[in-house]
């Protein structure tokens, strides 16, 4: 039997360039962090092997630092690192991989050319590692003819997008969808797919350890897996991830309703590890919309790691009780009357009377809360 954990796109220095620099900073040490999760993972399950398939690195020439980093944390544990270069961090002369070598790490081994390795007696690592960040052919092929004396379990490791769902993958560089069968594979690990995803019982791919972007509800995962000859892989995830990017579309119909939502929201979460994009789209009143703004800027936003909202769906239409609060201030109850004759021709001069109005209603509520 042999157990080892299976992960992937770990895309260390990853710039996250368009949030503010607190965030960039707890996304990026993230990722570091997350490599000891595998780490403590392989010991606490037994498993002597890492393989991780492709794109340990988010460029091909990545800072000192984030090198030095990734290797003294891989150091940490007893467990065997093996490296393939992915698309992002693909192997060429006198280049990263050379300087990840120069760090002479005894328990990390680069896979920089496509040669078998045995892992342990019997057990032979077939690697598929990219030398351009495209490939035209299919990086597994050689698999076909890998020799692999003695072989009781072969195992691929490979990074590239299975033809069936291309489309949606990140690289160019296609593998063949029963390639496990093909070349009498036991397991073939696989990275590129930024989500764990089974293709079959033999051909996993990892997903990343910890997730990236606005995709998928779940945190990041690592793979343990267990095999055995002619025995289908037993595979399990492993959280490793701690930030969780999340996706909401909310339709409100009052500030209640938006308060429910909320309250739903935060329950099963930790706020501080969480991303958030939110979209939001009703009809309320002009004093609900305000009051959803809010509790957005005071309240939410304080709470999540990040957010970022679009609100121009959620329309703030005044109640009558608005009007008449507006109608009794004199000069503002004019200026409210005009806007909404603007907003009721519409046009772009409607958009801009809408957000008149609201800014009115706003400085009118500050007044009275002023009073």
């Amino acid at each position: 039997m042999l157990r080892l954990i299976h992960t992937a796109d770990w895309q260390l220095g990853k710039p996250y360039g368009r949030f503010d620099s607190e965030v960039r900073a707890a996304l990026s040490e993230a990722r570091f962090d997350a490599i000891d999760a595998i780490g403590k993972a392989a010991v606490e399950h037994g498993a002597a092997h890492v393989l991780v398939a492709g794109d340990v690195f988010d460029t091909e020439g990545p800072e000192d630092r984030v090198i030095v980093q990734a290797v003294s944390r891989m150091q940490r544990y007893a467990c065997t690192w093996w490296l393939l270069p992915g698309n992002h961090d693909f192997a060429r002369n006198s280049g990263l991989w050379d300087r990840v070598r120069a760090k002479g790490a005894a328990n990390i081994r680069i896979v920089t050319e496509p040669v078998p390795c045995e892992l342990d007696p019997g057990h032979w690592l077939l690697p598929a590692p990219l030398t351009h960040r495209h490939n035209f052919d299919d990086p597994t092929a050689l698999f076909d003819t890998m020799e692999t004396p003695g072989a009781t379990l072969r195992i691929g490791l490979a990074h590239g997008s299975i033809r069936d769902f291309s489309s949606r993958g990140e690289a160019q560089n296609q593998i063949a969808p029963d390639r496990a069968q093909r070349s009498s594979l036991d397991y073939l690990a696989l990275g590129d797919w930024h989500g764990a995803l089974r293709v079959d019982a033999r051909t996993w791919y990892s997903g990343t350890p910890e997730t990236d972007r606005f995709q998928r509800d779940e945190p990041g995962y690592a793979l343990l897996v267990t095999l055995e000859p002619g025995a289908e892989p037993v595979v399990s995830p492993i959280r490793t991830g701690r930030f969780q990017w999340l996706m909401r579309d909310w339709t409100i119909p009052d500030a209640d309703g938006f308060v429910a939502e909320c309250d739903r929201l935060l329950g099963p979460i930790e706020p501080s590890a969480t991303l958030l994009q939110l979209s939001l789209a009703g009809i309320v009143s002009l004093s609900d919309r305000i009051a959803i703004l809010g509790r957005l800027d005071n309240d939410l936003r304080h709470r999540l790691r990040h957010l970022a909202v679009a609100a121009d769906d959620l329309v703030g239409r005044p109640s009558e009780q608005d009007l008449a609060d507006l109608q009794v201030e004199g000069m503002i109850g004019t200026a409210a009357a005009k806007l909404m004759s603007m907003i009721e021709v519409g046009g772009n001069d409607g958009v801009t009377a809408k957000r008149a109005l609201e800014r009115l209603f706003v400085e009118y509520q500050r007044g009275k809360d002023a009073a």
